[in-house]
């Protein structure tokens, strides 16, 4: 099993809820695609594939799509971004060190 650090600290402001748009929680994550987006940094690609097994192993009928900007000093390309809007419900996005 896959354990995550948790690197903040304490809050010293007070905390905003808010409501999810989607519960992916829903039927074991069926019908929702979840996409990954790697910014290029050193292993962000590797530590998405993580949560994605997590996700997978938590969510057995989620579906996910992994991307990679390649570049972390450029932002996500439009191209690139309105292909993750069209094929996904919830997105993720992710640097590594």
């Amino acid at each position: 099993m896959v354990k995550f650090h948790d690197p903040r600290g304490e809050i010293a402001t007070e905390i905003d809820l808010y409501e999810l748009s989607k519960d992916i929680s829903a039927n074991d994550g069926e019908g929702i695609t979840v996409g990954l987006l790697a910014n290029g940094f050193p292993d962000s690609e590797l530590f998405l594939t993580k949560v994605d097994n997590a996700l997978r192993e938590r969510l057995p009928k989620v579906s996910t799509k992994l991307w990679n900007k390649r570049n972390a000093a450029i932002v996500v390309s439009d191209e690139m971004l309105a292909e993750i809007n069209s094929s996904c419900q919830v997105a993720i996005a992710a640097y590594g060190h």
